[in-house]
Protein backbone atom coordinates (compact mmCIF):
# COMPACT_ATOMS: atom_id res chain seq x y z
CA UNK A 1 0.00 0.00 0.00
CA UNK A 2 1.39 3.28 -0.89
CA UNK A 3 0.54 6.93 -0.78
CA UNK A 4 -0.38 6.36 -4.86
CA UNK A 5 -2.63 4.19 -3.57
CA UNK A 6 -4.72 6.92 -1.70
CA UNK A 7 -4.55 9.57 -4.71
CA UNK A 8 -7.84 8.91 -5.77
CA UNK A 9 -9.14 9.36 -2.65
CA UNK A 10 -8.11 12.58 -2.38
CA UNK A 11 -9.65 13.94 -6.00
CA UNK A 12 -12.43 15.81 -6.09
CA UNK A 13 -15.88 14.37 -4.78
CA UNK A 14 -16.88 14.38 -8.52
CA UNK A 15 -14.51 11.84 -9.60
CA UNK A 16 -12.87 10.49 -6.53
CA UNK A 17 -13.08 6.67 -4.84
CA UNK A 18 -13.22 5.43 -1.51
CA UNK A 19 -10.61 4.32 0.62
CA UNK A 20 -9.05 0.91 -1.06
CA UNK A 21 -10.21 -2.34 0.95
CA UNK A 22 -6.93 -2.70 2.45
CA UNK A 23 -7.72 0.40 4.75
CA UNK A 24 -10.74 -1.95 6.56
CA UNK A 25 -9.22 -5.66 6.68
CA UNK A 26 -5.16 -5.37 7.26
CA UNK A 27 -3.83 -5.69 10.42
CA UNK A 28 -0.92 -3.72 9.24
CA UNK A 29 -2.89 -0.38 8.00
CA UNK A 30 -5.09 -0.77 11.29
CA UNK A 31 -1.87 -0.74 13.26
CA UNK A 32 -0.72 1.97 11.12
CA UNK A 33 -4.21 4.13 12.52
CA UNK A 34 -3.24 4.15 15.94
CA UNK A 35 0.22 5.74 14.88
CA UNK A 36 -1.98 8.63 12.36
CA UNK A 37 -5.18 8.57 13.22
CA UNK A 38 -6.06 8.07 17.07
CA UNK A 39 -2.93 9.26 19.19
CA UNK A 40 -2.41 12.35 17.77
CA UNK A 41 -5.66 13.63 17.85
CA UNK A 42 -8.63 13.61 20.26
CA UNK A 43 -10.30 10.50 20.21
CA UNK A 44 -13.40 9.92 22.69
CA UNK A 45 -12.77 6.84 24.94
CA UNK A 46 -15.96 7.04 27.45
CA UNK A 47 -18.42 9.62 29.32
CA UNK A 48 -18.30 11.50 32.65
CA UNK A 49 -21.07 9.51 33.16
CA UNK A 50 -19.42 6.30 33.52
CA UNK A 51 -17.64 7.27 36.62
CA UNK A 52 -20.25 10.02 38.66
CA UNK A 53 -18.84 9.66 41.95
CA UNK A 54 -15.67 10.40 43.14
CA UNK A 55 -13.02 7.58 43.42
CA UNK A 56 -15.00 5.99 40.41
CA UNK A 57 -12.71 4.15 38.17
CA UNK A 58 -13.34 2.29 34.63
CA UNK A 59 -10.49 0.13 32.93
CA UNK A 60 -10.57 0.88 29.18
CA UNK A 61 -8.34 -0.61 26.18
CA UNK A 62 -7.63 1.78 23.95
CA UNK A 63 -6.53 0.24 20.72
CA UNK A 64 -4.58 -1.82 22.85
CA UNK A 65 -3.33 0.31 25.02
CA UNK A 66 -4.16 -0.26 28.77
CA UNK A 67 -5.87 3.12 30.21
CA UNK A 68 -8.42 3.71 33.46
CA UNK A 69 -10.46 6.91 33.99
CA UNK A 70 -11.14 7.76 37.71
CA UNK A 71 -13.36 10.94 39.00
CA UNK A 72 -11.13 12.00 41.92
CA UNK A 73 -11.64 13.04 45.42
CA UNK A 74 -11.95 16.74 43.73
CA UNK A 75 -14.34 15.92 41.55
CA UNK A 76 -11.88 15.76 38.15
CA UNK A 77 -11.82 13.62 35.32
CA UNK A 78 -8.57 12.19 34.89
CA UNK A 79 -6.69 9.35 32.41
CA UNK A 80 -4.14 7.22 33.59
CA UNK A 81 -2.16 4.41 31.80
CA UNK A 82 -3.30 0.78 33.59
CA UNK A 83 -0.06 -0.03 34.76
CA UNK A 84 1.56 0.20 38.23
CA UNK A 85 5.46 2.27 37.85
CA UNK A 86 6.96 -1.23 40.09
CA UNK A 87 6.75 -4.18 37.58
CA UNK A 88 4.37 -3.14 35.04
CA UNK A 89 1.39 -4.76 36.98
CA UNK A 90 -2.37 -4.17 35.83
CA UNK A 91 -3.92 -1.61 38.30
CA UNK A 92 -7.81 -2.40 37.57
CA UNK A 93 -9.54 -4.73 35.82
CA UNK A 94 -13.05 -4.15 36.21
CA UNK A 95 -14.94 -0.71 37.07
CA UNK A 96 -14.79 -0.11 40.96
CA UNK A 97 -15.05 3.03 43.40
CA UNK A 98 -11.34 3.25 45.31
CA UNK A 99 -12.40 5.00 48.89
CA UNK A 100 -8.55 5.48 49.45
CA UNK A 101 -5.78 4.97 47.53
CA UNK A 102 -5.64 3.18 44.18
CA UNK A 103 -3.45 -0.13 45.03
CA UNK A 104 -1.55 -2.32 42.79
CA UNK A 105 -2.47 -5.63 43.57
CA UNK A 106 0.55 -6.92 43.03
CA UNK A 107 3.31 -5.44 45.58
CA UNK A 108 0.63 -3.28 46.98
CA UNK A 109 2.22 0.16 45.79
CA UNK A 110 0.04 3.18 46.23
CA UNK A 111 -1.21 5.90 44.12
CA UNK A 112 -3.61 9.00 45.03
CA UNK A 113 -6.32 9.93 42.72
CA UNK A 114 -3.99 12.54 41.16
CA UNK A 115 -1.58 9.67 40.10
CA UNK A 116 0.69 10.28 42.74
CA UNK A 117 2.93 7.54 44.03
CA UNK A 118 2.32 7.76 47.68
CA UNK A 119 3.24 4.01 49.45
CA UNK A 120 6.00 1.88 48.99
CA UNK A 121 5.24 -0.91 51.53
CA UNK A 122 8.49 -2.86 52.03
CA UNK A 123 10.81 -0.93 49.06
CA UNK A 124 13.72 -0.82 51.20
CA UNK A 125 13.50 -4.69 52.76
CA UNK A 126 11.21 -6.29 55.38
CA UNK A 127 9.57 -3.08 57.55
CA UNK A 128 10.71 -0.41 55.29
CA UNK A 129 8.92 1.44 52.94
CA UNK A 130 11.24 3.82 51.25
CA UNK A 131 14.85 3.55 49.76
CA UNK A 132 17.01 6.36 48.50
CA UNK A 133 16.81 4.97 44.89
CA UNK A 134 12.91 4.88 45.15
CA UNK A 135 12.36 8.83 44.53
CA UNK A 136 8.57 8.68 44.55
CA UNK A 137 8.12 12.07 43.08
CA UNK A 138 9.37 10.27 39.75
CA UNK A 139 7.09 7.68 39.58
CA UNK A 140 3.54 8.64 40.22
CA UNK A 141 1.28 6.82 37.30
CA UNK A 142 1.52 8.10 33.53
CA UNK A 143 -1.41 10.86 32.62
CA UNK A 144 -3.18 11.00 29.57
CA UNK A 145 -3.84 14.23 27.99
CA UNK A 146 -7.75 15.03 28.84
CA UNK A 147 -10.44 16.79 27.76
CA UNK A 148 -14.43 16.78 28.50
CA UNK A 149 -17.13 18.03 25.95
CA UNK A 150 -20.68 17.23 25.44
CA UNK A 151 -19.77 14.84 28.35
CA UNK A 152 -17.13 12.87 26.46
CA UNK A 153 -13.78 11.99 27.84
CA UNK A 154 -11.54 12.78 24.73
CA UNK A 155 -7.80 12.30 25.10
CA UNK A 156 -4.93 13.18 22.83
CA UNK A 157 -2.48 10.15 23.63
CA UNK A 158 0.42 11.50 22.18
CA UNK A 159 0.44 14.85 24.33
CA UNK A 160 1.38 17.26 21.24
CA UNK A 161 -1.89 18.06 19.61
CA UNK A 162 -3.38 21.57 19.59
CA UNK A 163 -5.78 22.16 22.53
CA UNK A 164 -9.14 20.54 21.83
CA UNK A 165 -11.03 23.97 22.37
CA UNK A 166 -8.81 24.96 19.13
CA UNK A 167 -9.05 22.22 17.29
CA UNK A 168 -12.83 22.03 17.09
CA UNK A 169 -13.66 26.00 18.08
CA UNK A 170 -16.24 25.82 14.91
CA UNK A 171 -17.96 22.72 16.13
CA UNK A 172 -18.14 24.37 19.81
CA UNK A 173 -19.44 27.61 18.62
CA UNK A 174 -21.68 25.84 16.25
CA UNK A 175 -23.53 24.11 19.15
CA UNK A 176 -22.52 26.68 22.17
CA UNK A 177 -26.32 26.88 23.09
CA UNK A 178 -25.84 23.24 24.21
CA UNK A 179 -22.91 24.29 26.89
CA UNK A 180 -25.77 24.07 29.56
CA UNK A 181 -26.19 21.46 32.34
CA UNK A 182 -27.01 18.05 30.96
CA UNK A 183 -28.39 14.58 32.60
CA UNK A 184 -27.16 11.09 31.65
CA UNK A 185 -31.11 9.09 31.31
CA UNK A 186 -29.24 6.20 33.12
CA UNK A 187 -29.58 2.53 32.94
CA UNK A 188 -32.11 2.62 30.59
CA UNK A 189 -30.17 5.13 28.24
CA UNK A 190 -27.05 3.66 27.77
CA UNK A 191 -26.93 0.41 25.42
CA UNK A 192 -23.48 -1.33 23.54
CA UNK A 193 -23.85 -2.88 19.62
CA UNK A 194 -21.15 -5.14 18.80
CA UNK A 195 -20.88 -4.87 14.32
CA UNK A 196 -18.95 -7.07 12.97
CA UNK A 197 -17.10 -3.80 10.73
CA UNK A 198 -14.42 -1.63 10.79
CA UNK A 199 -15.03 1.65 12.69
CA UNK A 200 -14.54 3.48 9.62
CA UNK A 201 -17.64 2.34 7.69
CA UNK A 202 -19.70 3.44 11.00
CA UNK A 203 -18.59 6.67 10.48
CA UNK A 204 -19.66 7.06 6.80
CA UNK A 205 -22.83 5.35 7.50
CA UNK A 206 -23.04 8.30 9.96
CA UNK A 207 -21.98 10.63 7.74
CA UNK A 208 -24.88 10.84 5.48
CA UNK A 209 -29.11 11.03 5.17
CA UNK A 210 -28.58 9.22 1.69
CA UNK A 211 -29.30 5.56 2.89
CA UNK A 212 -32.60 6.88 4.94
CA UNK A 213 -35.85 6.01 2.73
CA UNK A 214 -34.66 2.31 2.35
CA UNK A 215 -32.71 1.77 5.66
CA UNK A 216 -34.75 3.84 8.18
CA UNK A 217 -38.42 3.96 6.61
CA UNK A 218 -39.87 5.27 9.93
CA UNK A 219 -37.75 7.87 10.50
CA UNK A 220 -37.84 8.84 7.05
CA UNK A 221 -41.91 9.07 6.80
CA UNK A 222 -41.47 12.11 9.17
CA UNK A 223 -37.97 13.60 8.55
CA UNK A 224 -37.50 12.62 4.57
CA UNK A 225 -34.55 12.68 2.87
CA UNK A 226 -34.98 16.19 1.23
CA UNK A 227 -35.74 17.87 4.64
CA UNK A 228 -32.11 16.38 4.84
CA UNK A 229 -28.42 19.20 4.69
CA UNK A 230 -25.15 18.62 5.15
CA UNK A 231 -22.53 19.83 7.41
CA UNK A 232 -18.97 20.22 6.26
CA UNK A 233 -15.97 21.26 7.49
CA UNK A 234 -13.18 19.69 5.94
CA UNK A 235 -10.45 18.67 8.39
CA UNK A 236 -12.61 18.65 11.19
CA UNK A 237 -16.01 17.48 11.55
CA UNK A 238 -18.76 16.17 8.95
CA UNK A 239 -22.26 15.44 9.15
CA UNK A 240 -25.48 15.59 8.32
CA UNK A 241 -28.84 17.55 10.06
CA UNK A 242 -32.75 17.84 9.88
CA UNK A 243 -35.02 20.36 9.26
CA UNK A 244 -37.97 18.37 10.62
CA UNK A 245 -37.05 17.06 14.10
CA UNK A 246 -40.59 15.44 16.12
CA UNK A 247 -40.46 15.50 19.44
CA UNK A 248 -41.58 11.77 20.81
CA UNK A 249 -44.91 12.10 23.05
CA UNK A 250 -45.81 9.89 26.39
CA UNK A 251 -49.17 7.85 25.85
CA UNK A 252 -49.98 10.84 27.56
CA UNK A 253 -48.89 13.88 25.42
CA UNK A 254 -45.81 14.65 27.40
CA UNK A 255 -42.51 15.47 26.33
CA UNK A 256 -38.83 16.07 27.14
CA UNK A 257 -38.24 19.45 28.59
CA UNK A 258 -36.46 21.66 25.92
CA UNK A 259 -32.77 22.53 27.12
CA UNK A 260 -32.64 26.37 27.84
CA UNK A 261 -32.33 29.45 25.76
CA UNK A 262 -32.20 27.35 22.90
CA UNK A 263 -33.00 29.54 19.45
CA UNK A 264 -35.92 29.10 17.46
CA UNK A 265 -33.76 27.13 14.99
CA UNK A 266 -33.68 24.06 17.25
CA UNK A 267 -37.62 23.95 17.19
CA UNK A 268 -37.78 21.58 14.22
CA UNK A 269 -33.86 20.98 13.33
CA UNK A 270 -31.74 18.29 14.52
CA UNK A 271 -28.20 17.73 13.97
CA UNK A 272 -26.10 14.77 13.21
CA UNK A 273 -22.09 14.98 13.39
CA UNK A 274 -18.67 13.19 13.78
CA UNK A 275 -15.46 14.83 15.69
CA UNK A 276 -12.59 12.25 14.05
CA UNK A 277 -11.93 9.54 14.67
CA UNK A 278 -14.84 7.86 16.64
CA UNK A 279 -17.12 10.36 18.44
CA UNK A 280 -20.19 10.64 16.71
CA UNK A 281 -22.91 13.04 18.28
CA UNK A 282 -26.67 13.92 17.66
CA UNK A 283 -28.67 17.23 19.18
CA UNK A 284 -32.06 17.74 18.72
CA UNK A 285 -34.30 20.15 21.32
CA UNK A 286 -34.75 17.99 23.97
CA UNK A 287 -31.87 15.60 24.23
CA UNK A 288 -28.84 14.29 22.66
CA UNK A 289 -26.81 11.12 22.20
CA UNK A 290 -23.42 10.46 22.13
CA UNK A 291 -21.55 7.09 20.31
CA UNK A 292 -18.41 6.18 21.14
CA UNK A 293 -16.61 4.00 18.23
CA UNK A 294 -14.45 1.46 19.98
CA UNK A 295 -12.19 -0.12 17.48
CA UNK A 296 -11.54 -3.77 18.15
CA UNK A 297 -9.52 -4.77 15.47
CA UNK A 298 -9.72 -4.13 11.51
CA UNK A 299 -13.49 -6.11 11.16
CA UNK A 300 -14.86 -5.37 15.06
CA UNK A 301 -16.45 -2.30 16.65
CA UNK A 302 -17.98 -1.86 19.46
CA UNK A 303 -20.70 0.73 19.59
CA UNK A 304 -21.40 2.62 23.35
CA UNK A 305 -24.63 4.71 23.35
CA UNK A 306 -25.31 7.26 25.47
CA UNK A 307 -28.37 9.48 25.75
CA UNK A 308 -28.67 12.77 27.66
CA UNK A 309 -31.44 15.30 28.64
CA UNK A 310 -31.90 18.70 29.96
CA UNK A 311 -33.77 17.67 33.21
CA UNK A 312 -32.60 14.79 35.66
CA UNK A 313 -36.44 14.29 36.46
CA UNK A 314 -38.09 12.94 32.90
CA UNK A 315 -40.20 10.08 33.21
CA UNK A 316 -39.57 6.49 33.33
CA UNK A 317 -41.58 5.32 30.52
CA UNK A 318 -40.60 8.08 28.19
CA UNK A 319 -36.94 7.75 28.44
CA UNK A 320 -36.72 4.35 27.70
CA UNK A 321 -39.50 4.82 24.71
CA UNK A 322 -36.68 7.02 23.47
CA UNK A 323 -33.97 4.98 23.97
CA UNK A 324 -35.88 1.69 22.38
CA UNK A 325 -37.01 4.10 19.28
CA UNK A 326 -33.08 5.32 18.93
CA UNK A 327 -31.92 1.74 19.14
CA UNK A 328 -34.27 0.57 16.55
CA UNK A 329 -32.78 2.97 14.03
CA UNK A 330 -29.15 2.29 15.25
CA UNK A 331 -29.55 -1.56 14.79
CA UNK A 332 -31.00 -1.15 10.96
CA UNK A 333 -27.79 0.13 10.44
CA UNK A 334 -25.41 -2.77 11.77
CA UNK A 335 -26.78 -4.76 8.48
CA UNK A 336 -25.33 -2.20 6.31
CA UNK A 337 -22.02 -1.75 7.85
CA UNK A 338 -21.78 -5.17 8.50
CA UNK A 339 -22.62 -5.88 4.64
CA UNK A 340 -20.16 -3.67 3.65
CA UNK A 341 -17.28 -4.83 5.47
CA UNK A 342 -18.15 -8.10 4.00
CA UNK A 343 -17.21 -6.81 0.60
CA UNK A 344 -14.46 -5.45 1.61
CA UNK A 345 -12.65 -8.53 0.90
CA UNK A 346 -13.96 -8.39 -2.68
CA UNK A 347 -10.63 -7.78 -5.02
CA UNK A 348 -12.29 -6.12 -7.84
CA UNK A 349 -13.67 -3.72 -5.28
CA UNK A 350 -12.11 -0.23 -5.84
CA UNK A 351 -12.87 1.85 -3.24
CA UNK A 352 -16.57 3.00 -4.76
CA UNK A 353 -17.65 6.09 -5.60
CA UNK A 354 -19.49 8.76 -4.04
CA UNK A 355 -22.58 10.73 -5.20
CA UNK A 356 -21.16 14.21 -5.60
CA UNK A 357 -24.37 15.40 -4.05
CA UNK A 358 -25.20 13.21 -1.74
CA UNK A 359 -21.76 11.64 -0.37
CA UNK A 360 -20.15 14.89 0.26
CA UNK A 361 -19.54 14.65 3.95
CA UNK A 362 -18.80 11.42 3.91
CA UNK A 363 -16.16 11.61 1.28
CA UNK A 364 -14.34 14.59 3.31
CA UNK A 365 -14.11 11.71 6.14
CA UNK A 366 -11.78 9.71 3.97
CA UNK A 367 -10.24 12.69 2.98
CA UNK A 368 -9.56 13.38 6.54
CA UNK A 369 -8.11 9.82 6.70
CA UNK A 370 -6.60 9.29 3.52
CA UNK A 371 -4.28 12.54 4.04
CA UNK A 372 -3.25 11.39 7.77
CA UNK A 373 -2.24 7.49 5.80
CA UNK A 374 -0.37 8.64 3.02
CA UNK A 375 2.68 10.17 5.37
CA UNK A 376 2.30 6.43 7.02
CA UNK A 377 2.60 4.66 3.47
CA UNK A 378 5.39 6.57 2.86
CA UNK A 379 7.38 6.11 6.08
CA UNK A 380 7.01 2.71 6.06
CA UNK A 381 8.21 1.94 2.35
Amino acid sequence: MTKGDLASVLRPVETANGLPNGHYTSEEIYGRERERLWFPTWAGICVTADVPEPGDARPIDFLGVPLFVIRGKDGQIRVFQNVCRHRGMILLTEPRTFEGAIRCPYHSWCYSHEGKLVATPHVGGPGRNSHAGIKRENLGLLEVRTHVWMDVVFVNFSGDAPDFEDVHADLIARWAEFDVPIHHGGPDSRFQLDCRTNWKLAVENFCESYHLPWVHPGLNSYSRLEDHYHIEAPGRFFGQGTEVYRQIRDDDGTVFPDFPGLSKRWDTAGEYITVAPNVLLGVQRDHFFVFILEAKGPGMTREHIHLYYASPDTPDSLRSKNAEQWKEVFIEDVGVVEGMQAARCAPGFDGGRFSPVMDRPTHLFHRWVAERMSEAMVAAE
